[in-house]
């Protein structure tokens, strides 16, 4: 059995938290002209961050953490997240940065959980990398379509289509499970 399917863990996803970011607290809503951010200041939003992630998250749960994940010195806070953390980087993650080694288990740039009817990325894809279609000689002829879960367009609602945004402000801040996100 892998991880993953594993009794009494819990699988959550989340996305774009920008930990120590400062500056997200000036972005605007392009349609609005309101703060998509409204936190005081940077350490006021990490710690509603942290707050809500580890009161969703179990020590022995598996977070996907969908990119973007933190700027400046906002590594500090990883060691205080919950769960056993893995990373679909984003554009703004190195990759190679020791803190990111050092707190995810796993780092990958996609992540298909095809019992789930799930596929993980930190940008929207193109709905045809969504499509699993047949091969000669299947029984069941039937094409599948994955739901993309994504971050990157933070407030801003995703593609019509099999899609959902999970950046932090889409999802009140707080991982939510994969139950609940899968296609049934």
């Amino acid at each position: 059995m892998n991880d993953e399917s594993a009794i009494n863990r819990n699988i959550w996803v989340i996305s774009d938290t920008h930990f120590g970011h400062a500056n997200i607290l000036n972005f605007t809503d392009s349609n609005t002209g309101a703060k998509v951010r409204t936190f005081y200041d940077m350490y006021e939003m990490d710690e509603h961050m942290v707050d809500r992630w580890n009161k969703t998250v179990k020590d022995e749960d598996i977070v996907y953490h969908l990119g973007d994940v933190y700027f400046d010195n906002g590594h500090t806070v990883l060691p205080r997240l919950k769960g056993r953390k893995r990373l679909i980087l984003g554009n703004h993650d190195n990759a190679k940065s020791p803190h990111l080694q050092n707190h995810f288990q796993k780092i990958s740039m996609w992540r298909m959980f095809p019992e789930f009817g799930l596929l993980l990325t930190h940008v929207p894809v193109h709905p045809s990398s969504l499509r699993v279609y047949a091969r000669e000689g299947d029984v069941d002829p039937v094409h599948k379509t994955f739901l993309n879960l994504h971050g990157h367009i933070h407030q801003n609602p995703s593609l019509e289509g099999p899609y959902r945004n999970m950046s932090v402000e889409a999802i009140d801040y707080t991982p939510i499970n994969i139950e609940e996100l899968r296609i049934k």
